[in-house]
């Protein structure tokens, strides 16, 4: 079996991705090197009620997962100390007004223990992957989009660790993981407008950069425009994402009627992986889009388990539900399920170089 062959057919059954052909550079790392063995399966759920506001104050016992509808012991559970502690408690959220009279007297532990044996966590932090289009679709707003990126970084949580990368025909790796903020904005500002845009294949590599970490993990994508030079699909990138846990927001400056092909890739592969696509006409629906980001990383549960015995080794099915009448009224969004994959994820070598430069500075 040749290298090339070999190579086609992983990016077909996503047991390996990326390129068959066409321009690559040393950034964009060999394919088969990823891999996942999913042992513990991390689940990032939105709650909303039937006005969008979310819900807060939420416990383990009140969610309930099943896979392949087998159901599954929840192993830990997490909500943002700022969702669970600074949200204003709204009459219609009995859960979210105890959380707040508790918070306005009492720090919550970092780490505690329920009745049922869950490790329950309040977070602060997350890990953001920012990919930026600079195709030559960006030329007319570039600089107002850069504006946009920066403060979406601005925004974010000290403890929050941010990557910047940029994409035309191939990604560039601009900085690394690091929560040196005002470091990050310094790459936004370093970019130069591109070529063609490869979306595709420079999301599937942000995926596998993100795949290894623990904890939440988010791409945000800014685009201007529909990929015209990628040489895998927007499927490929969807169930790689949901298999790995990563969540994938998107945020296109063309309104979905003048691309409905890229609109409608854009909003299943957000969809899929727990995600949303927004698209913005101008640049106060750009930074309203960042804006309902940053809120939606804020308010999400983290719950994590450990599969029970399951005989199926392909594509495995999740469903979220919430316990008890009073909650039924809410909404969930979160990932479908995910793909066994026999080896765990490994980091690209130069992504992993460029972290561990970023957390000694």
């Amino acid at each position: 079996m040749t290298q090339k062959w070999f190579t086609c057919f992983a990016a077909v059954s996503l047991l390996f991705f990326l390129q068959c052909g066409g321009p690559r550079t040393a950034a964009q790392d060999d394919p088969s090197h990823l891999r996942v063995n999913v042992v513990l399966v991390q689940l990032n759920v939105a709650v909303t009620d039937n006005k969008g506001n979310y819900v807060t104050g939420l416990k383990p016992e009140d969610f309930s997962i099943s896979e392949d509808k087998i159901p599954q012991k929840i192993s830990t559970f997490e909500e943002s100390v700022e969702a669970g502690h600074m949200e204003t408690a709204r009459k219609d959220q009995p859960h979210a007004r105890d959380a707040a009279a508790k918070a306005s007297n009492v720090e919550a532990p970092l780490t505690a223990t329920s009745a049922a044996g869950v490790t329950i966590q309040h977070l602060t932090d997350a890990n953001v992957f920012v990919l930026f289009d600079t195709s030559n679709y960006m030329y007319r707003s570039f600089v107002f989009a850069q504006d946009a990126i920066a403060d979406f970084i601005r925004s974010m949580d000290e403890s929050s660790k941010v990557a910047f990368y940029s994409y035309s025909r191939n990604l560039s790796r601009a900085t690394a993981l690091t929560s040196d903020h005002f470091r990050i904005v310094s790459g936004v500002r370093s970019t130069v407008a591109g070529d063609d845009a490869a979306l595709y294949n420079s999301l599937l590599l942000t995926v596998k950069d993100a795949a290894p970490l623990k904890g939440r993990k988010a791409i945000v994508v800014f685009s201007n425009g529909p990929d015209n030079a990628s040489s895998v699909p927007p499927e490929d990138v969807a169930e790689l994402a949901q298999s790995t846990g990563t969540i994938i927001y998107i945020i296109s400056t063309r309104v979905a009627q003048e691309d409905p092909v890229s609109a409608a890739a854009f909003e299943r592969m957000s969809k899929v992986s727990g995600g949303k696509a927004y698209f913005a006409k101008n640049w106060r629906e750009e930074r309203q889009a960042f804006a309902s980001i940053k809120e939606d990383l804020v308010h999400l549960y983290t719950l994590s388990y450990y599969p029970q015995a399951n005989p199926n080794r392909g594509w495995r099915s999740i469903k979220v539900k919430l316990n008890g009448k009073e909650l039924e009224k809410y909404h969930l969004r979160t990932r479908d399920g995910y793909r066994l994959l026999p080896v765990a994820v490994q980091p690209s070598e130069e992504f992993t170089s460029r972290a561990n430069e970023a957390d000694v500075k």
